[in-house]
C-alpha cells in the first residue's frame, strides 16, 4: 500500500506543477479551474484515507509515515473511501460545466456526488488537523441551516439543506473556490520550491550561517534560533514544522548555554511564529492577502515589511538583553564554523531567493510560476555544485515530489473546509449578520472591536496553520473591521497577526507546546514565556490600524519619523519588558521604560496628541538613557 501511497503523492504533485507552469494548456488541455481542482482532488482525498489513519498513532510512526518508510495495514473502509472519493472527484470533474448551473434544481445525481464528498472531506479534515476546526466547520454548515431562527442582527434567510449540500460542491465559490484555487497552485509550488530548498542542504546552511554570524555574540545561541527560524519560517508555512525542524538545532544549544528550558522553547517559538510575518513569502499568507484584496503582491509585501522588522529586531535586542541579565555568553569558539567556509560551500543557496524575489517584482509573474521558477535555481545549482561534496540524484528529486504531496494533504482538507465555511456565510447571509454582530457588541467604538477581533482571531486560529487560520479570519472577522473604515489592507494584516498569535497563546499554543517538547520544559510555562518574548507583535497590529505609516502608507516624511521613533520605542520596550538595560532595572524603572517604548511606539498621526505622546515618550527615554549613563559610570569607578 505505501507503494500506492508514494504514486499518489508523486503524482499529485507533478499535476500541480503541470498546471502552474501552464504546461497542460501548451499541450493543447483546455479545462476549466473547477475541473482541474476536482481532478487534483482525485489524488489528495484517497491519499488522505490511504495515509492518515483514523486514530491517532505513535509520533515515531508517524515520522515515519510521514517519510513513506512504512505503510501499515489499511482499514478495508479506509480503502472503501478512498475509491469511493476519488471516483467521486473524478465525476466532478467530468460532470462540472452541466451540473453546475443546476444549482437551482439541484438534481440528485449532483446532490448525491456532494453529500458523499461533504462527509469524505469533514473526516478527512478530522485526520488531518484535528476536531477542533472540524467542530468548526461543522458548525458554520449548521448555522447556515438554522440562520433563520436567529435573533436580530444575526436573522439570515431559510436555506433547505439540499440546496446547501448541492450548492457546497457544484458552486464555483464554494468548496471549489478561491481558497482551493490558491492552494491547488500557489500553496504547492511554494511547498515544492521549500522541500528543494531543505532536501539540498539549504536548511543546514541556513543554521550554519546564523551560527556563524551569531555564535560569537552575548547570547548567541538565541540570535542564532531567532535567525534560523526567520530563514525557515517564512517559507515552510507552517509554524510547528518550522518549530519542529530548527529546534533540534538551536533549542539544544540554548539550553546548553545557559538558557531556562521554558524561555529556550519560547524564543524559538516567536521567531518560528515571526517567520510567517515576513516578507517575501509570509508562510504564503501574503498571496492569499493579495488575492483577496485584489492588489498586487508587492503592496502587501511592502506593507508587511516594516512590522516584521520591528519585530525580529525587539527579538534580537531581548535576546541580548536577558543573555546580559543572566550573565551568559556566546558559544565556545571551537563549534562556530567559520563563515567563510560556509559561504563557500553554500554560496549558491541565495540565489533562489534572487530568483523568486526577481520573478515577483520585476518580472510581474505569477506568484506559483516565479516559486517554480526558484525551486529549479535550486534544483539546478545543486546538480551542479552540490553541498560538501553532496549533489542531488533521481531518488532525492523523487523524495522531493512525494514528500511535497503528503506535506499539503492537510491544506487541501483545509482548503475544502474553508470554501465550505466561506459559502454557508454567502449563501445564508449569515456573514453579514456576524459583521453587523461584531460592530454592535463593540458598541461601534472601533478599539473595542480591535479587542474582541483580537481574541476571535486566537481562538479561532487555534491548531490551524497560517493558510488556514488567514483563509476564515478573512470571511468572518475582516469584513467587521472593514465597516468601521479600517483600510482593508490594514484589516487583514491585523487578523493574520493575531491568528497566527495563537500558535504562542495558551491554553493552545501548539508551537509553543511543540517546543516545550523539544526543551523538556513545561508547556504552559514555555508559552507563557513566549507572550512575554513575543509582546511586540501583540502590540503592532493595533499600530498600523489606526495609522498606516508602519505599513508604509502616508507622507514619506511621518513613515520616516514613525519608523524611526518605532525603533528606539522597541529598544526601550524590549528593555524594560526583560528589566535590564545596562543594569537591572528595578520595578519602577521597568515602568518607566516601557512607558517611554509604547510612547514612541504610537504613531504621530493615530490620533490628535499623537506627536506629543511621542515627544513624552522621547524626552522620557532621554532621562532614562542619561540615568542608566551615570549608574553605569559609578558602577565603573567603584
Amino acid at each position: 500500500m505505501s507503494i500506492l501511497v508514494n504514486i499518489l503523492a508523486v503524482a499529485l504533485t507533478c499535476g500541480v506543477l503541470a498546471w502552474a507552469s501552464d504546461l497542460v494548456r501548451a499541450v493543447g488541455i483546455v479545462v476549466f479551474t473547477e475541473q482541474y481542482i476536482a481532478i487534483i482532488l482525485a489524488l489528495a482525498l484517497p491519499l488522505v484515507y490511504l495515509h492518515v489513519p483514523a486514530r491517532a498513532e505513535k509520533q515515531s510512526d508517524r515520522e515515519e509515515r510521514a517519510q513513506g518508510r512504512i505503510g501499515g495495514t489499511v482499514p478495508w473502509y479506509d480503502i472503501l473511501a478512498a475509491i469511493i472519493g476519488s471516483g467521486a472527484c473524478l465525476y466532478v470533474a467530468v460532470r462540472f460545466p452541466s451540473l453546475s448551473e443546476e444549482i437551482s434544481r439541484s438534481p440528485t445525481e449532483g446532490l448525491i456526488v456532494a453529500a458523499v464528498l461533504c462527509l469524505l472531506f469533514l473526516e478527512g479534515l478530522r485526520r488531518t488537523s484535528g476536531m477542533a476546526i472540524t467542530l468548526v466547520a461543522s458548525g458554520f454548515f449548521f448555522l447556515a441551516l438554522v440562520g433563520h431562527l436567529l435573533p436580530g442582527v444575526l436573522t439570515s434567510r431559510n436555506l433547505p439543506v439540499d440546496r446547501l449540500t448541492y450548492s457546497l460542491l457544484w458552486d464555483s465559490s464554494a468548496i471549489l473556490g478561491i481558497p482551493m484555487q490558491i492552494i491547488t497552485t500557489v500553496v504547492v509550488a511554494f511547498v515544492f520550491f521549500g522541500q528543494t530548498l531543505f532536501k539540498s542542504g539549504g536548511s543546514n546552511f541556513f543554521t550554519n550561517i546564523s551560527l556563524a554570524l551569531m555564535g560569537r555574540t552575548r547570547g548567541g545561541p538565541a540570535k542564532i534560533a531567532i535567525m534560523a527560524s526567520s530563514l525557515f519560517g517564512t517559507i515552510s508555512g507552517s509554524v510547528v514544522s518550522n518549530v519542529v525542524t530548527t529546534g533540534v538545532v538551536t533549542i539544544p544549544l540554548m539550553r546548553r548555554a545557559g538558557f531556562r528550558a521554558p524561555l529556550a522553547g519560547a524564543i524559538e517559538a516567536v521567531s518560528s511564529t515571526g517567520g510567517q510575518l515576513m516578507p517575501p513569502v509570509m508562510g504564503i499568507a501574503a498571496f492569499l492577502m493579495a488575492e483577496f484584496l485584489q492588489v498586487p503582491y508587492a503592496e502587501v509585501a511592502l506593507a508587511a515589511l516594516v512590522p516584521a522588522l520591528l519585530f525580529y529586531f525587539a527579538l534580537f535586542l531581548q535576546a541580548d538583553l536577558e543573555a546580559a541579565r543572566a550573565g551568559l555568553t556566546g558559544i565556545d569558539q571551537s563549534k562556530i564554523p567559520k563563515a567563510r567556509a560556509v559561504l563557500i560551500a553554500g554560496w549558491h543557496f541565495p540565489i533562489p531567493f534572487i530568483v523568486l524575489i526577481g520573478a515577483l517584482f520585476w518580472l510581474n509573474y505569477e506568484p506559483e510560476l516565479a516559486a517554480l521558477m526558484a525551486a529549479a535555481s535550486v534544483i539546478i545549482t545543486s546538480l551542479v555544485f552540490g553541498v560538501e561534496g553532496k549533489r542531488l540524484n533521481i531518488p532525492d528529486l523523487y523524495n522531493i515530489l512525494r514528500d511535497t504531496g503528503l506535506t499539503v494533504l492537510s491544506l487541501f482538507m483545509i482548503g475544502a473546509a474553508a470554501g465550505s465555511v466561506i459559502a454557508s456565510l454567502n449563501f445564508s447571509g449569515l456573514g453579514f449578520g456576524l459583521t453587523l454582530g461584531l460592530v454592535h457588541l463593540s458598541g461601534g467604538n472601533l478599539f473595542a472591536l480591535l479587542v474582541i477581533a483580537a481574541i476571535t482571531c486566537i481562538i479561532l486560529g487555534m491548531g490551524m496553520p497560517t493558510v488556514g487560520v488567514y483563509i476564515l479570519l478573512a470571511t468572518l472577522v475582516a469584513p467587521a473591521l472593514i465597516e468601521l473604515k479600517v483600510p482593508p489592507i490594514a484589516a487583514h494584516m491585523f487578523i493574520l497577526y493575531f491568528g497566527c498569535l495563537s500558535m504562542i497563546t495558551p491554553p493552545v499554543a501548539i508551537g509553543a507546546f511543540a517546543a516545550a517538547n523539544l526543551a523538556n520544559a513545561d508547556p504552559m510555562r514555555t508559552g507563557l514565556e513566549a507572550v512575554r518574548f513575543g509582546w511586540l507583535v501583540f502590540v503592532i497590529p493595533f499600530l498600523f490600524v489606526f495609522s498606516g505609516t508602519l505599513l508604509l502608507i502616508g507622507d514619506p516624511l511621518l513613515i520616516a519619523i514613525d519608523c524611526v521613533l518605532a525603533a528606539i520605542g522597541v529598544w526601550f520596550g524590549a528593555a524594560g519588558v526583560i528589566g535590564y538595560s545596562n543594569h537591572r532595572l528595578s520595578a519602577l524603572l521597568r515602568l518607566c521604560y516601557i512607558a517611554a517604548g509604547m510612547s514612541m511606539l504610537v504613531p504621530m498621526a493615530a490620533f490628535d496628541g499623537g506627536r506629543w505622546l511621542n515627544g513624552f515618550g522621547f524626552a522620557l527615554g532621554i532621562g532614562l538613557w542619561l540615568l542608566g549613563r551615570r549608574v553605569r559610570h559609578r558602577g565603573n569607578t567603584t
